[in-house]
């Protein structure tokens, strides 16, 4: 399995957050290595930043911020 993919989104992500990843229909080629690219944005915001102006990425959107949604 590639290293920098998720096998699995896990339980306690914030519904509103964004990743390009999340769009590709196509299967993984192993052969080809990662991006790894880390650019998320906010589907409240449409913006790296969420509606309480801190950075969104996949540690920082969690239960302790007042726009959090669990999925």
């Amino acid at each position: 399995m590639e290293p920098s993919r998720p096998s699995r989104i896990d339980d306690d992500r914030c519904q509103n957050l964004r990743w390009k990843g999340l769009y590709l229909s196509a299967e993984w080629d192993y052969s080809v290595s990662g991006s790894g690219d880390r650019l998320y944005w906010c589907h409240r915001t449409q913006q790296c930043l969420g509606p309480d102006g801190k950075v969104v990425d996949d540690y920082e959107c969690n239960e302790t911020r007042a726009c959090y949604r669990a999925l």
